[in-house]
């Protein structure tokens, strides 16, 4: 790359910062409350609001897609897609002005819509969806697609005003509607906490500490990568990013310590994908998830607590068969840049306090946003303590600035979620489609659930976790309930599956990230992320028929600590026999009709009656007391 094609890269690179760094003060300005004599500024209202925001996004998303990684090229075809740019730009701002005109005039009149408003519309849909195949990648893109044909067909002889009202000028389930309004309210203080958590430098400490937490452990860098991106990966919400933050310098240790390079980037992509379903940020679908459903986010962090403990258990388990299998022994040698020192130690405040701060306001009564708002507060505050702020404080600005471009590019998949969203409530397919499954699973909860779960996954490869979750709640949501389940368990079953998505092949986004920096193969990172972490498809099979497990009063079963005890010690033997089974190794390597056993037994553990969990808990004792007649490989 030469000096010039580099210095263009960078002045490219500052407008997009610069641009998300105004961009990210609108929505911050909406909710931040009034501080002593200061006036409140927001909240504003939702037509120039929303519109503002979509315009802001499609120009920084549109100038870092474009002119950031085409800088090098040159010639007509270079000018030519600038032009398109151009031309995207354009319709996307002509027509959130339109929002904002005709919107605003319905509250006033009744408005008759006119031909041109529905050709603003229909443009204004392809443009998102093409910029969003250029963010996201094909899936989403082809999801919205089908989504707008299949809308368009079913209202072609009332295309004009169902178009306009129900994609644009409705304010519930619109592209500017309900969704992209929680997002802006709800997701947005979180983004920008995550981003500025990360700008802090705290990531490398943690890193530090965990090291030396994990340094007696066979696994050692692997135990220790876990530990890293689970408290890593909570914090920035995104398993890719979380891959390429921690992964540059865990994934390298675990190769030396003797792992393969499929297994490290296995690892790594089974622990920063888990950094979604860790409270008490976890991910962005976690917070929409709440306001969906309704619920206090305190309740979604609570029940997420059992299921993301034992998924990380899982993590540690299987490192730990997998280092007997390889015969790793424990070395507490130490890289010198890993070695911990005092203030690595007082760095991990950056992150602990502000995690603190939310868990706090949100006890105290303060809504999602007010506790991201007001731990983010604390943080530009405390973030003074790492020598690194003090000297270059303007690593603060550059971390907003980031939380802004990171949820510029979230919200133009957001709109295109609200074009599938839109056009599913308003031709009622989703009704449709939960009596057809109610057929075809003749009312079983099985089936639907099997249904629900290979539906995410599908639609969830290579899309973000949040539009993959949206659509998924929107089609099975009705049949899944009418089944029995409640809402706050359906939709943390289809929120698993999302997150899961992320690892499972063939397009396994955050395997393939881990791969890029192992120089593993990805198919095969991906099948070995699968195996590491095959308990975040049983756990949503498993608090399905065992809603206790969740603890909250919301999932329709009042709690019973004995019972709870029971499920627990269920977990724990679930744990144990699915690590092993797919590991293939306990004290000594293990036949493959015993892995396969193990892992069928592990399964049993779901079914809630005592009879079938009893027996194969009996069965799992016996088969650890055989495995123990031979002589065991050390632990």
């Amino acid at each position: 790359m030469s000096a010039r094609t580099l210095a263009g890269l960078l002045r490219v690179r500052t407008v997009v910062l610069v641009l998300s760094f105004l961009m990210a003060l609108i929505p911050l300005a909406h909710k931040f409350p009034a501080i002593g004599a200061l006036p409140r500024i927001g909240p504003f209202n939702a037509e120039p609001f929303r519109a503002s925001v979509l315009v802001f996004c499609a120009l920084i998303v549109i100038i870092d897609a474009s002119l950031g990684r085409k800088w090098a090229d040159r010639g007509r075809l270079q000018w030519a897609g600038y032009g398109i740019d151009a031309l995207l730009f354009a319709v996307i701002a002509y027509a959130s002005w339109r929002f904002y005109v005709d919107v605003t005039a319905m509250h006033t009149a009744i408005m008759f819509f006119e031909p041109y408003q529905a050709w603003t519309v229909f443009f204004v849909c392809l443009a998102l969806l093409f910029l969003t195949y250029r963010i996201w990648g094909a899936p989403l893109a082809i999801v919205g697609l089908i989504a707008l044909a299949y809308f368009m067909w079913q209202f072609r002889d009332t295309i004009v005003d169902s178009l306009t009202e129900n994609m644009w000028m409705a304010l519930d389930d619109g592209i500017l509607g309900n969704i992209a309004d929680i997002v802006l309210s709800t997701v947005f203080p979180f983004i920008i906490l995550g981003a500025m958590l990360e700008g802090t430098g705290a990531g490398m400490s943690l890193i530090r500490v965990s090291f030396h937490a994990m340094r007696r452990f066979r696994g050692g860098p692997a135990h220790a990568a876990v530990l890293a991106s689970g408290l890593f990966g909570t914090v920035s919400g995104s398993s890719v990013a979380n891959v390429v933050g921690t992964g540059v310098i865990t994934i390298p240790l675990i190769k030396q310590r003797g792992f393969s390079s499929n297994f490290a980037g296995g690892v790594e992509a089974t622990a920063s994908t888990g950094g979604q379903i860790m409270p008490p940020i976890m991910g962005a679908a976690a917070l929409v998830m709440a306001d969906f459903i309704g619920l206090s986010y305190i309740y979604v962090i609570v029940a997420a607590i059992v299921p993301a403990v034992f998924y990380y258990l899982a993590l540690f388990t299987a490192i730990v068969f997998e280092s007997r299998r390889l015969g790793i022994e424990a070395s507490e040698t130490v890289a010198d840049e890993l070695k911990v020192s005092r203030q690595d130690y007082i760095n991990l405040a950056l992150i602990g306090i502000p995690i603190l701060t939310v868990i706090v306001t949100l006890i105290r009564g303060a809504s999602p946003a007010g506790a991201a708002l007001f731990a983010l507060a604390v943080l530009i505050v405390i973030s003074f303590i790492n020598p690194d702020i003090r000297r270059n404080p303007f690593k603060l600005v550059i971390g907003f600035a980031e939380g802004g471009l990171t949820f510029a590019r979230l919200f133009i998949a957001v709109c295109t979620i609200s074009i599938v969203v839109g056009a599913l409530s308003s031709t009622g397919l989703p009704t449709e489609l939960a009596l057809s499954l109610n057929k075809i699973s003749g009312g079983s909860i099985l089936i639907t659930l099997l249904l629900a779960a290979g539906a995410s996954i599908l639609l969830g490869m290579g899309m973000p976790t949040l539009p993959a979750y949206l659509t998924i709640i929107v089609i099975m949501g009705s049949t899944m309930r009418t089944l029995g389940l409640e809402p706050l368990t359906a939709h943390m079953f289809v929120f698993y599956f999302g997150v899961a998505s992320s690892i499972t092949p063939p397009v396994a986004l955050t395997a393939y990230a881990a791969a890029a920096i192992s120089g593993g193969r990805p198919i095969q990172t991906g099948v070995a992320a699968v195996r590491i972490g095959l308990i975040i498809f049983a756990l949503p099979f498993f608090w399905a028929y065992n809603p206790m497990m969740l603890i909250v009063p919301q999932t329709g079963v009042p709690f019973q600590m004995v019972e709870f005890l029971f499920i627990l010690v269920r977990l724990v033997a679930m744990t144990y026999l699915l690590a092993s089974g797919t590991s293939r190794f306990d004290a000594r390597p293990l036949h493959p009709a015993e892995s396969a056993g193990r892992v069928v037994l592990g399964l049993l553990m779901i079914v809630p009656s005592p009879l079938v969990w009893g027996s194969a808990l009996i069965a799992m004792v016996a088969l650890a007391i055989l495995q123990r007649r031979r002589p065991a490989i050390a632990a």
